[in-house]
């Protein structure tokens, strides 16, 4: 099976069976946003603890590589710390715009998503998940910064 074979099936698989896809009662962190262009919608849920992203889970719909790499971000950055998260969303980001080359050791399956590079009006499809825990990150750092959350699409800690 040729390689870009296998990334389709590790797409697919993440899109049929998605990982963590479910709401997260009590989590301390929650920002959704959307895709207009396309429709997509992805809502992050996370769970912080002693530092570390304790669980994240994801509610939404939209296309294949939306979905599957919501999937993938839920396995990726949980059990980090929120410092290690925040740069494995900024690696990841770095993939997508073709200036980090991805090594299948530290990126997993995600490294199924390096060919969406290809279709540049996909990759607001992949990162879309991205930026909104990115998103949900940056409100806890403001908040605990003393700044606090703003309201609309922002993130917000509860």
């Amino acid at each position: 099976m040729a390689l870009e074979e296998l990334y389709k099936e590790v797409i697919l698989d993440h899109y049929k069976s998605p990982r963590n896809k479910r709401g997260l009662p009590g989590a301390e962190l929650s920002c959704r946003k959307n895709n207009p262009l396309c429709g997509d919608e992805i809502t992050v849920h996370a769970h912080l603890a002693d530092g570390k992203v304790a669980e994240v889970t994801f509610e939404g719909s939209g296309c294949s590589i939306s979905q599957a790499s919501a999937s993938m971000l839920t396995e990726s950055v949980t059990g980090r710390t929120v410092e290690e998260a925040g740069q494995m969303v900024a690696e990841f980001r770095g993939m997508m715009e073709g200036k980090v080359e991805p090594d299948e050791e530290s990126f997993g399956d995600l490294v199924a998503l390096k060919g969406v590079v290809k279709y540049p009006v996909r990759i607001k499809c992949a990162v879309l998940a991205w930026d909104v825990f990115q998103e949900a990150l940056s409100g806890t750092e403001r908040s605990q910064a003393g700044a606090g959350a703003a309201s609309g699409e922002r993130p917000h800690t509860r």
